[in-house]
Parts: C-alpha cells; structure tokens; sequence
C-alpha cells in the first residue's frame, strides 16, 4: 500500500466533545484531519474514534504518527528534512 498524502507538517489542535470522529488516514480529504469520502480507490480507510469526555485533542496531519489519530511529533522529522 503506499504511503498516505501528507495533509500537513503540524498537528491540528481543537477542542472536541464527546462523540465518534472519522480521521482521515489517506491524507486527501480536504476536511482534515476528518474524513470526506476521497479515500475512495485508494486502499485507505478513516479510522472511527470515540471520545468520551470534552477535551483538547491534536489530530495528527501528517498521516505518519505511531499515535494514529492522534499526533505524536513525527511531523517534525518530516518538517526538518
């Protein structure tokens, strides 16, 4: 499978309440860090997530984190080289 589009070099930090939340994993989707369907025909699938209380959370953009969904500093390998 390739590698999925890097949406961007920084995470994105929002604020969210409890619920489910499609991530984009294949990096297309132009409602990051949520799915819009342009996975379609790429072999990506969203990833469901469920949070269960409000919190700050920091969606990872640059669809490489070992934390999937969730950033954990990867991008700044990737904004260096």
């Amino acid at each position: 499978m390739p590698e999925p589009e890097i949406a961007d070099t920084s995470p994105a930090v929002q604020n969210v309440e409890p619920g489910t939340y499609f991530w984009c994993s294949c990096g297309r989707s132009q409602a990051q860090p949520f799915c819009d369907g342009s996975h379609k025909e790429t072999g990506f699938t969203p990833l469901e997530v469920s949070i269960s209380k409000p919190r700050a959370v920091a969606w990872c953009l640059c669809k490489r984190s070992g934390t999937k969904p969730f950033c954990d500093g990867t991008h700044k390998a990737l904004a260096e080289g």
